[in-house]
């Protein structure tokens, strides 16, 4: 395939070209790395609003220098205890099967609803670092929303299945209803919401006059929420954690993320040395590391005051280790099944000449997130807390203040102490999945950025412990797999559960840049 592109001074990647343009024209006129991101994320959040929005949550990495790590991840309200869920769960309607979450917590609706951190993470980000106000980052989003733009085959996809799960919700289907494959859409609503915030700022929502409206909505669908919960939440600098993969060390952010997951699966990988001769049992070797991590995951992670190990302790070199010594070249392990987590979530990336490098994602978890859409606000509302447990005890426990685990990890990489990458991707529980594949392609297969984002990709699936393989990768290694014990499923040749990853890697000759082919994404600069 081509060489990926090199950009000498700045460039942005993200799932959607309209928003990679916008962040790429927010870097030409002189805004740095973390304007173009927020742009960037406006637009997404306008075309992709299956991805991310104003009522998701948002984490990112910043480095200028130093590596800062923001988390504005919403807790759930101080009315949730695992009583009062309970009792509105059993007193609602049954909901149907594939509707119903794991442990008793509804998937969608207003009781898996925690406070949305987008916003106050937009901010965050441009009173820190930001050089344009909100309102003129979010002119090109309000253009989009207000002149409309042709929805794709793709997003068309995501829209039927949003209707088979939440096409109920009337405050959905009065937003989102119309949005239809080859047609324009437009979202007067929303626009009007970015319009309040740039003149009110975040207070319009944490306690004005759109967070009335969304408390609102809320409590009229059974949530506890009230404008006291909105008006708490506060983004929060957890910094970054790390583990070291070959050469480089990697970054991401502490629990509830699972970030501690990703460092786990690249340091059993790392434990096991340097590639197999034969690629198979390499490959094998990856999905063992992946399997082992993601059980890890299940049994550990959650609102990290509430989990029984720190992520030192997770990651301690000796622990994995152990974990990496039971791993068999010649057989799958049979590894505890874990706890599934679908996803929707807009990763993206920027860097500027200065040497700003933002490494940010969004999410509304599933999709369009609960189905809740507040009357006049234009905007989606997550379902993040369809990841709590009702189950007491266990660290993703629900209850008043806190927060479920997340599936969202933006990273970033050093070599030698300086960023070397910055990368991340879309996908739920296939996020350290890929986000280890990459490096691997690119660490272990010498290969560029963008033949490491378009290589076949594996997902396992953790509720099992199957292997997904995209179908690039030929039956003689199935056969391999199999014969290895892997039960093996296959996959589309490019397959959007395999991740919208993006990445931009620092090279002596500037900034070299990839899209997913998976996505409808692309990579801009100059």
């Amino acid at each position: 395939m081509d060489r990926p592109p090199t950009f000498r001074r700045h460039a942005v990647a993200s799932p959607h070209h309209l928003a990679s343009a916008a962040g790429a024209a927010v870097l030409r006129e002189g805004g740095n790395a973390v304007d173009a991101a927020v742009a960037t994320n406006l637009v997404l959040s306008t075309v992709t609003p299956y991805y991310c929005g104003v009522g998701g949550d948002l984490l990112a990495i910043v480095h200028d220098g130093s590596a800062h790590g923001l988390m504005s991840a919403g807790k759930a309200p101080q009315g949730a205890t695992p009583a009062a869920i309970q009792a509105a769960v059993d007193a609602a309607p049954a909901p149907p099967a594939s509707l119903a979450g794991t442990d008793g917590m509804p998937t969608f609706g207003a009781l898996a609803v925690t406070v949305p951190g987008a916003t106050a993470g937009w901010f965050e980000l441009l009173q820190r670092w930001g050089t344009r106000s909100f309102g003129e980052l979010a002119q090109a989003a309000i253009d989009l929303a207000e002149g409309g733009f042709v929805v794709s085959e793709k997003a068309g996809g995501f829209v039927d299945a949003a209707r088979a799960n939440i096409g109920d919700q009337l405050g959905w289907q009065r937003t989102y209803g119309s949005m239809v494959a080859g047609e324009s859409f437009r979202q007067p609503d929303l626009a009007g919401t970015l319009r309040t915030l740039a003149a009110q700022g975040p207070d319009a929502l944490y306690g004005g006059v759109i967070g009335e409206r969304v408390v609102a909505a809320l409590q009229a669908s059974g949530s506890s929420m009230t404008l006291q919960d909105l008006a708490a939440h506060r983004v929060e600098d957890v910094g970054t954690i790390s583990g070291r993969f070959r050469d480089v060390e990697v970054l991401e952010l502490p629990p509830p993320t699972q970030g501690v997951t990703a460092l786990t699966a690249l340091g059993i990988l790392d434990e096991l040395g340097d590639p197999a001769d034969d690629p198979e049992v390499f490959l094998h070797r990856q999905i063992e590391a992946v399997r082992a991590a993601m059980a890890d995951r299940a049994g550990h992670l959650g609102d990290p005051a509430h989990m029984d190990a720190t992520p030192s302790q997770l990651l301690d070199r000796q622990r994995l280790r152990a974990i990496a010594d039971r791993i068999d070249d010649d057989r799958a392990a049979a590894w505890p099944p874990a706890r599934p987590l679908p996803g929707g979530t807009a990763y993206m990336c920027a860097v500027d000449s200065d040497g700003l490098m933002v490494s940010l994602i969004q999410s509304n978890f599933r999709g369009f997130g609960s189905g809740i859409v507040a009357d006049g606000t234009g905007f989606g509302i997550h379902d993040r807390g369809a990841h709590f447990r009702l189950e007491a005890g266990h660290p993703s426990s629900i209850g008043p203040g806190r927060r479920p685990l997340h599936t969202l990890i933006p990273a970033l990489a050093l070599r030698d102490g300086a960023p070397w990458l910055v990368f991340g991707t879309m996908g739920a529980d296939g996020q350290p999945q890929t986000q280890l594949q990459i490096l691997s392609h690119l660490l272990d297969g010498g290969q560029d950025v963008a033949t490491a984002l378009d290589a076949p990709r594996f997902v396992v699936d953790i509720a099992d412990g199957s292997v997904g393989l995209e179908s690039r990768f030929g039956p003689q290694v199935v056969a391999r797999l199999e014969r290895r014990g892997h039960a093996v499923r296959s996959l589309a040749a490019y397959e959007d559960i395999a991740g919208h990853a993006h990445a931009i890697q620092v090279t002596p000759e500037g900034f070299t840049g990839g899209s997913d082919p998976r996505s409808e994404g692309g990579v801009a600069g100059e």
